[in-house]
């Protein structure tokens, strides 16, 4: 049994506006899931630099009349309490100023995976899941390869594909692209 005060996203987004997670010392970065703010777990430079090229392919390949490309952003699930950070999220084209995107809007998430891959694969999987977002990926640092989860129903994904390089993976907002596997994992 969980003693942890459960808030809203509302609670959460008035907690930010007024500072409450700021300090002299530090700016942490949390994230809310199933109304728990939760701390996210440090990002090293192999993290920080397989982020910056799916950044980079997401910027430059899908369609951008279609696609906003959220880095490191939260996506907004009010059924669950949540707003998640993932590291890329690709959202219908939009303004998303005075609230962020919902699963609705939601074209595929992205988690770059080392010290939280249990929680990426498991909670984080569910959690889109139930929400019905259709296309999740997580990069699998130690394992170099990349794991896409789609297909949810009953909050479960029905489809959980690995793909390693020099495969590639056609997003599924995307089909006529594809991104190649050895971006990230190149032959070493």
């Amino acid at each position: 049994m969980s003693i942890a005060t459960r808030i809203t996203v509302d609670e959460y987004d008035r907690m930010i506006a007024e500072g409450a997670f700021e300090s002299e010392m530090s700016r942490p970065r949390l994230e809310l899931i199933d109304g728990e703010i939760l701390p996210m777990s440090p990002i090293g430079p192999l993290h920080e630099d397989l982020v910056d090229a799916l950044a980079e392919w997401s910027m430059t390949k899908p369609p951008r009349r279609t696609v906003r490309v959220r880095i490191q952003n939260s996506v907004g699930i009010p059924a669950l309490e949540s707003a998640p950070q993932p590291d890329v999220a690709w959202v219908k084209r939009g303004r998303y100023g005075s609230g962020r995107p919902l699963p609705d809007v939601v074209l595929g998430i992205i988690e770059v995976a080392d010290s939280s891959l249990v929680y990426d694969r498991g909670r984080k999987a569910r959690m889109f899941a139930a929400t019905g977002v259709k296309y999740y990926w997580v990069v699998n640092i130690p394992g170099r390869y990349v794991e896409v989860f789609r297909d949810p129903v009953n909050g479960r994904c029905r489809s959980h594909q690995v793909f390693k390089a020099p495969q590639e993976i056609r997003p599924l907002a995307f089909p006529r692209i594809k991104f190649p596997l050895a971006i990230l994992f190149p032959k070493s």
